[in-house]
C-alpha cells in the first residue's frame, strides 16, 4: 500500500515506527493561513507601536538619540531668504549679470521671510519635516536617501516596508525616529528630464505638509543625483511650484519656514 507524504517542517515532523522497524512522518496539516495574517498584523502593530512613541518623544528625550548628537540645527540657525541675499548680494548680482538672467518672481516680502536656501546635513536640521529624494522601494539607497535612512536607525525602514512603496511623483510620510525632524516625507522623483513629474513631486510634498499641519519642511534637490535632472532646470521647476504653493494654496499662511 502506497503512502502520500505531505511537505512539513522539520519543527512539525513526528516519527513514528513501523511493523518492520523503520519509521516514516507522519503526516500533518500544513500551518493555516491565518497564523500568517496574525503574524503580519502583529509585526504592523509593532511599526505602528513603534512611530506612536518616536512622536510623542519629549525633545528633551528624543535629542538624546540623535546621531548628529549636540550639532543639530533649529529654524533660528536657518537665515532667511532676505539674510542670505544680503550676505551673498554683491557675488549673486555678478553670476546673474554674466548669465544675462532676467528677474522671473516679483519680490513678495512676506513669502521671503518664510524661505531659505541652506547648504549643510539635511539629517540635522530640528523642525518639521526633512524631505527624503527617495527610490520606489522606500527601503533605503545612496547618497541623501542613505544618509536619512542611517540616521534615523532601523525602525524608519521598518514602517517604509509597511507603505508597499512609492510612485514616481508621489510622496508618503512616517515618522523620523532618530533624527531630528519630527517626520520624513518620502518622494520619488522622475529618472531623467521630465518636468511634470518633477512638479508633481514637489506638490506632493507640499500635500503631505498640509494633510499633517506641518509648518516647517525642508526638501533637498530631486533627480539631480543619479537620476540625472539638469540641476539648473530643475531648480526653476522646484521655485515655480513652491511658489505657486505659498501664493496660492489657502494653507500657505500656516507655513513658518521652507528650505531648500
Amino acid at each position: 500500500m502506497s503512502t502520500t507524504k505531505l511537505k512539513t517542517t522539520e519543527s512539525e515532523t513526528k516519527q513514528c515506527a513501523s511493523k518492520d522497524g523503520t519509521t516514516s512522518p507522519l503526516l500533518t496539516t500544513p500551518e493555516p493561513a491565518t497564523s500568517k495574517r496574525i503574524t503580519r498584523n502583529a509585526h504592523h502593530d509593532a511599526v505602528l507601536s513603534d512611530k506612536e512613541k518616536f512622536l510623542n518623544m519629549k525633545k528633551e528625550e528624543k535629542r538624546k538619540l540623535y546621531k548628529c548628537g549636540k550639532k543639530f540645527k533649529q529654524l533660528n540657525d536657518i537665515p532667511t531668504w532676505p539674510d542670505f541675499y544680503n550676505e551673498h548680494k554683491e557675488r549673486m548680482k555678478k553670476a546673474a549679470a554674466k548669465k544675462k538672467l532676467d528677474m522671473r518672481y516679483n519680490v513678495n516680502e512676506d513669502i521671503n521671510q518664510r524661505v531659505s536656501i541652506w547648504k549643510g546635513d539635511i539629517t540635522t536640521l530640528e523642525i518639521d519635516a526633512i524631505v527624503n529624494a527617495a527610490n520606489s522601494s522606500l527601503l533605503g539607497g545612496g547618497g541623501v536617501d542613505g544618509a536619512i535612512h542611517s540616521a534615523a536607525g532601523k525602525k524608519l525602514v521598518a514602517e517604509c516596508a509597511t507603505l508597499n512603496g512609492c510612485d514616481t511623483g508621489d510622496a508618503k510620510i512616517t515618522a523620523g525616529y532618530k533624527l531630528p525632524a519630527r517626520y520624513v516625507i518620502h518622494t520619488v522623483g522622475p529618472i531623467g528630464e521630465k518636468e511634470d513629474l518633477l512638479s508633481r513631486a514637489y506638490s506632493s510634498v507640499l500635500s503631505r505638509v498640509k494633510e499633517n499641519s506641518l509648518a516647517s519642511v525642508a526638501i533637498p534637490c530631486i533627480s539631480t543625483g543619479i537620476y540625472g535632472y539638469p540641476s539648473e532646470k530643475a531648480v526653476h521647476v522646484a521655485l515655480q511650484t513652491v511658489r505657486d504653493f505659498l501664493e496660492n494654496d489657502e494653507y500657505n499662511q500656516n507655513v513658518s519656514h521652507y528650505f531648500s
